[in-house]
């Protein structure tokens, strides 16, 4: 049998993280150096490599359940290569620094284990209760897989520049950063979105480092219940793929 899709071979490297497309991502196991993914993105596997859930302390599982923010994952652990993906994102590798990387759970796909990461808040400059938002911040060394809707842009912060990005394409950004969370209107219609622009929430970005948007503003559908229904059978109606990325947190 012959075809060009016989083209899409096995990526061959000597690096332990690689890109096996765009949309793949390629982690080589050497038995000591386990990796945390997010869980049900395993597309494929090579050698003796064991998939087990990531155990979660209480004081995690608090958090979680009070911030609604957190990761579902899966240590991956022996000898082989392991092939991640989730519902075709764009996959990019980031270098954790020792001043850390803030992201949102949802745009996670892997990390190396040795990484640790917790819940932190973003405050709204009104300061009303239950408008910031909750987000992850991983520190330490290592590498993280981010996912994002299409190719990003990458925008660098300075302390002569700042940058102001919608909360609801923002994908991550630089730890040491300042940031504000503050609304496209004056403080008696903070609640509504700016006339007729459709702009709501946005994250000022001040000091020194970089922010990471998508050019989209919906979360990756994450665990889609599939089969409650006809039409959900084709990923519409309330329990497709759209319906899961409705009511943003952001709005």
């Amino acid at each position: 049998m012959q075809s060009p899709i016989f083209a899409y071979n096995d990526q061959q490297t000597q690096e332990r993280w690689s890109l096996q497309n765009p949309q793949m991502l390629r982690v080589a196991l050497e038995g000591h150096d386990d990796l945390l993914a997010r869980k049900g993105t395993m597309v494929a596997y090579q050698g003796m490599v064991e998939f087990d859930a990531e155990y979660q302390g209480s004081g995690r599982q608090r958090s979680r359940a009070r911030t609604g923010e957190g990761l579902d994952l899966m240590r991956c652990h022996g000898q082989g290569i392991v092939y991640l993906a989730n519902l075709a994102q764009h996959v990019h590798l980031v270098d954790v620094d020792p001043d850390g990387l803030t992201v949102d759970s949802g745009y996670v796909l892997a990390m190396d284990s040795s990484l640790h990461h917790e819940v932190v808040a973003v405050d709204s400059l009104y300061g009303i209760s239950g408008s910031g938002k909750y987000q992850l911040n991983i520190t330490g060394r290592g590498r993280v897989a981010l996912m994002t809707s299409g190719a990003p842009l990458m925008m660098q912060v300075t302390p002569d520049r700042y940058v102001n990005c919608d909360a609801d394409a923002i994908v991550a950004w630089s730890t040491g950063l300042r940031v504000q969370m503050q609304a496209q209107t004056h403080s008696s219609g903070v609640w509504r979105r700016r006339g007729n622009t459709g702009e709501g929430w946005e994250l000022s970005f001040m000091g020194q480092g970089y922010a990471l948007v998508q050019p989209s503003e919906l979360l990756p559908p994450q665990n889609a219940v599939i089969g409650q229904g006809l039409r959900a059978q084709y990923g519409m109606g309330q329990h497709g793929a759209h319906g899961q990325n409705q009511g943003n947190v952001w709005s």
